[in-house]
């Protein structure tokens, strides 16, 4: 199988086996603790969650720092790397711990509220700025011609943190509640992701400081009084590089349309497929079609170094977004629940892979002294595009979350995608495109 080769191959990196780990750790704790603000939001039994809940909770989590992390992306160029991800993990520790205590004395009126939305508000902020950070620093775990490969691999890491803090999430929440309060079993999940923070932070020390970067003589050149010029400049940089513009818009629509369909599945479950007053149900199901997307996610880490090898990174994508339509077309015809997971499924295959070729655009065409900020841009793109598609969702659907014509519509977006997609990097040299796959098609050779 191609991803255990590829893994064989980059497994003699001490670093990049570290930074796996490392991952892997800190997404596990990101996604405990969304599930534990997810769960204490809109599976609570008194809630009756809509579409702007929904959208809510996840401006919670991710607008801060797509809105802020353009200002906050030269430090990633000038910062340790390596420091970001360790002092990160140990102040989010002791967030996850003060919401816990918030939470688990249901002290969330008043100042109580306050404090848990600016500690979830820090907490899940700081992580979209060292996952930019860990994304920058990949290179340097790695040669040059395993961009790829390296990129099919370490967000790969990032699903399976997600599932694995999913199941202890919502196991969390639907064993202890059968003995506890509700609201008490929300606030075990949080010390669940304390614990993991810690444990993250113990693999980020194991790292030299400057092993993830950035390079001391780029980190020189790096001038915080000139924070908006710099943005400009490397937007600049990454406008005159098609492959890695087109990627980055490839990836936020595909993020945007994956983002309509978790929305969708949300209030579907809720609303549709079980009553109001059933939340546990409607976890139930939502768990299984968190398995399924991430199934997807994980499967793609072997499919994309076989798709390159075959047809190359530019057709490859290409023939992704195609499945995408192809695939979300099925739910135009039904809401049957397993009709919605097996999409879900594929939809969640189509993006992750898609993300892992946008990864190695990313890193083989923008410059070391960018590429904290490039990535910047890029989680603003998956950040933003996600809750864009939430309240894109809230205005167009209806309470119980299904509607034909949506799902028609994503259907033809992804087929625009991949024509403008096609068209776009036609004007770019294979060769050129495809830089940083030069050890899949190496191995192709022999």
């Amino acid at each position: 199988m191609d991803f255990i080769a590829a893994l064989r191959r980059l497994w003699r990196h001490a670093e990049f086996r570290r930074l796996l780990l490392l991952r892997m750790l800190t997404q596990a704790a990101d996604g405990t603790m969304q599930i534990g603000i997810a769960s204490y939001v809109l599976f609570s039994p008194q809630s009756q969650p809509n579409a702007w809940a929904i959208a809510g909770v996840l401006a919670i989590s991710l607008l801060p720092y797509t809105i802020l992390g353009p200002l906050l992306s030269p430090l990633l160029d000038r910062w340790s790397r390596r420091d970001v991800a360790l002092y990160s993990d140990i102040g989010r520790a002791g967030l996850a711990l003060l919401i816990a205590v918030v939470i688990f004395f249901d002290r969330t009126s008043g100042w109580g509220l306050v404090v848990l939305m600016v500690a979830l508000l820090l907490a899940l902020s700081v992580n979209r700025f060292m996952l930019a950070g860990l994304s920058a620093g990949l290179q340097h775990t790695v040669t040059k011609d395993e961009y790829l490969s390296a990129s099919s691999i370490i967000p790969t890491m990032g699903p399976l943190g997600i599932v694995i803090g999913g199941v202890l999430g919502f196991g969390t929440r639907l064993i202890l509640g059968r003995f506890i309060p509700a609201h008490q079993a929300d606030a075990v999940i949080f010390v669940i992701a304390a614990a993991m923070f810690v444990a993250s932070a113990f693999t980020a020390a194991r790292f030299g400081r400057w092993h993830l970067g950035p390079d001391h003589t780029v980190a020189a050149r790096v001038s915080m009084r000139r924070v908006l010029h710099g943005l400009v400049d490397a937007a600049r940089h990454i406008r005159g590089r098609s492959a890695a513009a087109i990627g980055l818009v490839a990836m936020a629509v595909t993020r945007f349309l994956f983002g309509l369909l978790s929305v969708m599945v949300i209030l579907i479950a809720r609303n549709r497929w079980h009553p109001v007053d059933e939340p546990e149900a409607a976890m139930a199901d939502i768990s299984v079609w968190g398995l399924m997307t991430g199934a997807g996610f994980l499967l793609a880490a072997g499919v994309v170094p076989t798709l390159v090898r075959t047809l190359g990174l530019r057709t490859g994508v290409v023939a992704l977004l195609v499945l995408g339509g192809v695939a979300q077309s099925v739910a135009t015809f039904t809401g049957n629940k397993w009709a919605i997971f097996g999409l879900s499924f594929v939809v969640g295959l189509v993006a992750q892979c898609v993300k892992i070729c946008v990864d190695a655009l990313v890193q083989a065409h923008v410059g070391e002294q960018y590429k904290g900020r490039a990535f910047t841009f890029y989680d603003m793109g998956f950040n933003g595009a996600y809750v864009l598609a939430a309240v894109v969702a809230a205005s167009t659907l209806p309470p119980d979350g299904f509607s034909p014509a949506a799902f028609a519509g994503m259907t033809l977006t992804y087929l625009f995608l991949a024509g403008l997609f096609a068209w776009v990097s036609t004007r770019i040299g294979v060769e050129d495109f495809d830089r940083g796959t030069g050890d899949l098609r190496g191995a192709a050779r022999a």
